[in-house]
This record gives structure tokens, C-alpha cells and sequence, in this order.
């Protein structure tokens, strides 16, 4: 996922999206290789990239999108200071 990040459910989602059906997109899930919580950086640095957000409204943001709290957590604690 080189182009823009995604939470486990939301990628699932995307690929229900592109019309793939939904034994397909849940083996795409269970077989691919993803470091979910770079996920979560990746997209918390692409939010700031473009707009500003306070802590909680960031950490939020990451809920929302469908992250876990460890991978939303683990985001906030490694962005850039």
C-alpha cells in the first residue's frame, strides 16, 4: 500500500468497493502482509500534510477511519515532534 494508507476494514471495504466479491476481499485480508500500524502513522502523517488537528481530534480522526486504539496510539506516539 505505496499510494495511500488504509485500516484492515477500510481496505476490505474498498476492495468490496472495486467489486471484488466478498470471499475474495477477506482472503486478500487474511493473506496480505501489511504493518498495520505504519498504516495508521502513514495516514495520520497524510491528515497533517494537509490540514491541522489537535491530539484527540487526530486520534479521533484514526478511530473514525477505522484503526484500532493500539494502532491510532501508536501512531500519535511516533509522528514526527
Amino acid at each position: 500500500m505505496n499510494y495511500t494508507a488504509f485500516s484492515k476494514s477500510n481496505l476490505y471495504d474498498q476492495l468490496l468497493f472495486e467489486k471484488s466479491s466478498e470471499d475474495s476481499a477477506q482472503f486478500a485480508i487474511d493473506n496480505i502482509e501489511v504493518d498495520w500500524n505504519q498504516q495508521a502513522l502513514k495516514k495520520a502523517k497524510s491528515y497533517l500534510e494537509y490540514s491541522s488537528f489537535s491530539d484527540a481530534g487526530l486520534y479521533d480522526q484514526l478511530i473514525f477511519e477505522k484503526f484500532t486504539e493500539e494502532q491510532a496510539r501508536y501512531a500519535m506516539d511516533n509522528l514526527p515532534k
